[in-house]
């Protein structure tokens, strides 16, 4: 006898099989697009920063005017403990501010947006920084390490502390949790080390918009103190 080969499937059967194979296919691709940081926002991210969260909600109306490019937290988030050092050399992370509101920067000589943005940022150090708030401004150069520190000489910025990571790591670092997208960047930090807001790009950040949303960002580290 001749041997009898099984049926095909319809056509009617192939076409949710083949839009089932799609559908997998773009999950998977997605997953590899968004990566880890895509389900860690998923899984609601860490409920510790849930306070955080709440915070950026009620200052986001301040959100205006020269910081209206600031992006408000909308889900809970630990930042990494970012790792760096100082002027001297010595090893620094970023839970050694924990109590205090922090806005992170990351800056290069290279990036001319960056350098116009250093004024403000050491004369917003100059106007709130202390026991309830810091700028913590980390040089990502990769080559001369005394170019950004001759930088901030000459433009007599002082009241920054310095802080540098040659191996840019912390832009990276950043940049794996989706808050460095590119130079310079900003992160608002609260005094447990939960993102309030972030901005890509540069800001007046010693202007009365930013002075305004920085004191009210302050606010519960005041109240805690």
């Amino acid at each position: 006898m001749p041997e009898i080969s099984p049926p095909r499937p319809s056509a009617s059967r192939r076409i949710p099989i083949a839009i089932g194979a799609v559908v997998a296919a773009g999950v998977v691709g997605l997953g590899a697009f968004y990566g880890l940081g895509g389900l860690k926002r998923d899984s609601g991210g860490d409920p510790s920063c849930a306070g955080a969260v709440d915070l950026a909600r009620k200052i986001s109306p301040l959100a205006h005017g020269e910081v209206a490019a600031l992006t408000m937290a909308t889900s809970p988030l630990k930042l990494p403990d970012l790792a760096f050092e100082d002027a001297e050399g010595k090893p620094r992370k970023l839970s050694e501010w924990r109590g205090k509101t922090v806005l992170v920067n990351l800056w290069a000589t290279w990036c001319v947006p960056c350098r116009k943005e250093m004024p403000a940022l050491d004369s917003l150090q100059a106007k709130l920084g202390g026991k309830d708030f810091e700028v913590v401004a980390v040089n990502i150069d990769t080559r001369d390490p005394e170019k950004p520190k001759n930088f901030l000489k000459e433009a007599n910025l002082t009241r920054l502390g310095y802080f540098a990571d040659s191996k840019a790591k912390v832009f990276q670092d950043l940049k794996n949790i989706g808050k460095a997208l590119g130079m310079p960047t900003s992160v608002l930090v609260d005094g447990q080390g939960c993102e309030i807001a972030n901005l890509a790009g540069p800001a007046e950040w010693a202007s009365d918009d930013a002075i305004k949303l920085l004191k009210a960002a302050m606010q519960p580290t005041k109240a805690g103190s």
